[in-house]
């Protein structure tokens, strides 16, 4: 039979906290050594451990200044890329009103009397063109020369020759009882430009297109142009 004798407990935390103690320097000094052996430098001291705080610090305010930066950068880049679209197409819209004018311009030009002394009802600049298989655009400029006194009145006629079937047919516009007549009136003291669309029936093919003024039925002008 075996006596023991128990620790009182005061003696056992004292222990106890002996026993951790010495765990910890065991565990430090394990710590150390093995990165002594790797060929790892020793643990740092409290006031390198402070530097590579302050150098952590001052990498993560230069990050978030060159990050800052960055997005600015490319917000600006986007702005730039948006005038530069914007430009592009106005340099396209103001290309085309230059053709347009230039256009009008060489129509106009062409439109000029060759003798403005001559009196009479001319038509100049006489243009028509498909825009779609059933739609014949066309461009005339009705003058008169001299120093007429009185206000030219009158009416426009416009006729389009077509192939049909291996026939060949004469529209006319506007028609008898046409709500577009009034389209086809004439009221000038110098000139009147017209243009407009004339609808053709499906399946023809347009050959000619001639404009013919009328003045009291009476024919004043006309001229007659290849398609």
């Amino acid at each position: 039979m075996t006596v023991t004798t128990a620790m009182p407990w005061p003696a056992r935390i004292v222990f106890g906290v002996v026993l951790l103690g010495l765990g910890a320097l065991l565990g430090s000094w394990v710590y150390d050594h093995g990165r002594s052996l790797a060929g790892m430098p020793a643990r740092p001291s409290p006031v390198e451990l402070d530097s590579a705080v302050r150098q952590l610090a001052e990498l993560r305010i230069e990050r978030d200044r060159l990050a800052t930066s960055a997005n600015a950068a490319e917000s600006q880049l986007n702005i730039e890329r948006a005038a530069q679209k914007e430009l592009t197409t106005q340099i396209k819209l103001l290309e085309a009103e230059n053709i347009r004018i230039k256009e009008d311009l060489a129509f106009f030009e062409s439109l000029l009397p060759v003798d403005p002394r001559g009196t009479g009802v001319a038509i100049r600049g006489i243009s028509a063109e498909l825009s779609a298989p059933t739609q014949l655009q066309y461009r005339l400029l009705v003058m008169q020369g001299g120093k007429r006194a009185t206000n030219f009145e009158g009416s426009l006629r416009l006729s389009v020759a077509v192939m049909q079937n291996g026939r060949t047919l004469s529209l006319n516009f506007p028609e008898g009882k046409s709500s577009e007549i009034n389209n086809f009136k004439l009221g000038f003291r110098h000139y009147q430009r017209l243009e407009g669309t004339l609808t053709l029936p499906a399946g023809v093919t347009p050959r000619s297109f001639q404009a013919t003024v009328l003045e009291k039925g009476q024919v004043r002008a006309q001229q007659t142009l290849n398609l």
